[in-house]
């Protein structure tokens, strides 16, 4: 294990230690966290240019970018529309301008006359004939051998850092590998054929003549994906570890004293299905042990998770522990605290609900509550992590949809419960179902249970795909049917990422359907109104004094009104499939059948065209979320910009899928059989991630 530390020594130098990188350069490449000789290292190129050959300048056309050779003819500053430096090269064959509209004076005076410059750029018809605008140029003296045998790499960069100087840094980690190579610990893992991780990052850097840039532009050239499984498997062990080490933690065991949870069930109108008795049966085994419980439940929209989460925080209320339930809106907050009030307050287990909008008085009597023990169960939404917010007993979190928070506000919360040594148990939830391979490596820290069937009685919802000029139909079939007495929604279209933009369209919206079908009471609720307004939209929906809610997708997770039956998505083929299936789970709450219409405007893209064919198709949130992943990637499906996953910096999950199963077989492999090989390897490609693995 020394000998592995050691092999990578080098790579923890860090590249303020390289010569010629002084304070300015450290703090640019710091910018792209590039901090290490290792991070330099894993800084693969983007795209590749072939300069392996001069092209002769009588040979070069418009479009093509080519490296030229030839002797400065000319070269001055002009003043046209804009000022520019022009220098004009030929090499015997032809001649091109180099065009330049930013440079230095110290730059004009290096193009002098009879200057050999080898220069690299695309070729364009300009106002006197060929030139290239702004070319990497470079002098070179008469007897300069031949260009580079290797394709020229071209990596991400920031302002201030040029390729030239990205190239250099490069060149210089290459050579400390090729001194200290790297130990490669999985040369025993792979099938013959694989290429090593030192050759992989050699060529990664420096591809030979020859080799196919579109495959390495694709990213799935086998030195790239040698890169992306050891990063994976590294991802994979750095989560299970994290997760070992939660499991050395203590927490207080919490146990069904009394029968509460019998007594739960009975109270219940409905039976729990069989896997919701298989989740709620792994979660009581989890809390009654004194190891904290890190559980992901993953459930469709509608499949009722909610249940499940409020019996376990009766689990905590009956050992006389507290629970705090966060969720991302205070309309899903809400919802909540209504469901579990009607579930638990009456076998005697007291509630608080906090969210940023309430009144000083109302907050304070909610914060005392806590602090003192009066509350057994705090439902709320970003507000309970605050630090005014202090439990007397917090033995159990709970997060509905957990990707919608940072994972610095989960751990906040968590450490609320940190006390005498006892960590709280964890419940994540999300209504996004995961494919198992990319949950078993993005989320390979947490146990998980799937609830994967509805509610008896539960019909799917019918799905219809309609194009724009059929509206006028559609808008009286809205009519008719409310006048049944059932419920609609018509989730208006995101038009960009602007709550003004959002709420004026939905305003308009409302307007018009409201015009059109007098005899139906519309409701209006988008981001831009107060949460008191929304609240009062939304009761009276649930009472039925509005018919028709129109609404942005912030009715997108949560709202439950059973007797609402047929939703129309406008503009569907703007959104992904996450976001339309989630849209299309709040109908079909109830018994009766439910219709979601895809309102969409010709022409279709393919991508569009297929996400529509695939909503259409299933009502599986497993097969959506394959498909997602597909289409999408996995920051759609994961959330990744916040739930705190070591960041990849070579691997992608969607482009690497295929590689997932060996990423799970050769980590639990290291895990059993060679244990030494697992700290080295996360310290190759993991930096800071460990206290976040706790939540």
């Amino acid at each position: 294990m020394n000998a592995n530390r050691n092999a990578d020594a080098a790579l923890e130098r860090p590249i303020a230690a390289l010569p010629g990188v002084g304070p300015r350069l450290t703090e640019r490449l710091a910018r792209l966290g590039l901090t290490r000789l290792g991070d330099l290292l894993c800084w693969l190129p983007q795209r590749y240019e072939d300069r392996t050959s001069i092209v002769p300048l009588g040979a070069v056309a418009p479009g093509q970018k080519v490296l030229v050779e030839g002797t400065v003819e000319l070269a001055e500053v002009v003043y046209r529309r804009r000022r520019s430096l022009l220098c004009r090269i030929a090499d015997g064959t032809g001649a091109i301008t180099l065009r330049f509209f930013h440079f230095t004076p110290a730059q004009a005076r290096g193009l002098q006359r009879g200057v050999r410059l080898r220069c690299f750029g695309e070729v364009r018809a300009g106002p006197t004939g060929l030139e290239m605008v702004h070319p990497e140029y470079r002098a070179v003296a008469p007897d300069e051998g031949p260009p580079s045998a290797t394709l020229t790499p071209v990596y991400p960069t920031t302002e201030g850092l040029t390729q030239q100087r990205l190239r250099q840094l490069a060149a210089r980690a290459l050579a400390v590998l090729e001194r200290e190579p790297l130990v490669d610990h999985l040369a025993d893992q792979l099938p013959p054929g694989w290429p090593s991780i030192n050759a992989a990052l050699q060529g990664l850097h420096r591809p030979p003549q020859g080799t196919e840039a579109g495959l390495l532009e694709s990213g799935k050239h086998p030195w790239q994906r040698r890169i992306a499984l050891e990063e994976l498997i590294a991802q994979r062990l750095s989560l299970k570890r994290s997760s070992l080490a939660v499991r050395t933690e203590r927490a207080t065991p919490l146990r069904d004293t009394g029968g509460r949870l019998a007594a739960l069930e009975r109270s219940l109108p409905f039976r729990l299905t069989g896997a919701q008795r298989r989740a709620l049966d792994e979660i009581v085994a989890d809390l009654g042990r004194e190891t904290p419980m890190l559980r992901l439940l993953q459930g469709d929209v509608g499949s009722g998770k909610t249940v499940i989460a409020a019996a376990a925080s009766l689990l905590a209320a009956a050992s006389g522990r507290q629970t705090a339930v966060m969720a991302p809106t205070e309309l899903l907050a809400e919802q909540h605290f209504l469901n579990f009030a009607r579930w638990l307050e009456p076998i005697g287990v007291r509630l608080a609900f906090l969210t940023g909008s309430q009144s000083p008085a109302a907050r304070a009597q909610v914060l005392h509550a806590l602090e003192t023990g009066d509350a057994d169960v705090a439902i709320g939404t970003h507000a309970l992590f605050q630090e005014a917010v202090r439990f007397r007993d917090l033995a159990l979190v709970i997060v509905d949809e957990q990707h919608r928070f940072g994972v610095a506000q989960r751990l906040s919360l968590k450490n609320k419960g940190d006390a005498d040594g006892r960590s709280p148990h964890q419940l994540i939830m999300t209504a996004t179902p995961i494919p198992r391979t990319l949950a078993m490596t993005a989320y390979a820290d947490l146990d998980c249970s799937i609830i994967d069937e509805l509610p008896p009685g539960r019909e799917p919802v019918r799905t219809v795909v309609m194009p724009e000029e059929r509206r006028a139909r559609l808008v009286e079939r809205v009519g008719a049917h409310c006048r049944t007495g059932q419920q609609a929604y018509w989730v208006c279209p995101l038009v960009e990422e602007s709550d003004t933009l959002d709420s004026r369209a939905a305003s308009e919206l409302s307007a018009s359907l409201a015009a059109a079908l007098p005899e139906v009471s519309v409701g209006l609720i988008h981001g831009r109104m107060r949460p008191a307004e929304k609240e009062a939209v939304m009761r009276a929906f649930k009472a039925g004094a509005v018919q028709l809610l129109v609404a942005t997708t912030v009715i997108e997770v949560g709202v439950d009104v059973p007797n609402a039956t047929l939703m129309i998505i406008e503009n569907a083929e703007r959104m992904g499939l996450a976001q339309l299936h989630q849209l299309r789970g709040r109908v079909g709450r109830g018994l009766a059948a439910s219709t979601c219409v895809l309102l969409y405007k010709p022409p279709l893209s393919d991508v569009a065209a297929e996400r529509l064919r695939v909503l259409k198709a299933t009502n599986d949130g497993f097969e959506v979320a394959e498909k997602d992943l597909e289409l999408r990637g996995p920051g759609e499906v994961l959330g990744t910009r916040q739930t705190g996953l070591p960041q990849l910096r070579v691997a992608d999950l969607l482009r690497d899928a295929d590689l997932l199963p060996q990423v799970i077989a050769i980590s639990d492999r290291l895990l059993e059989r060679h244990p030494e090989r697992v700290e080295p390897l996360i310290r190759r490609w993991t930096k800071g991630t460990t206290e976040y693995a706790k939540v």
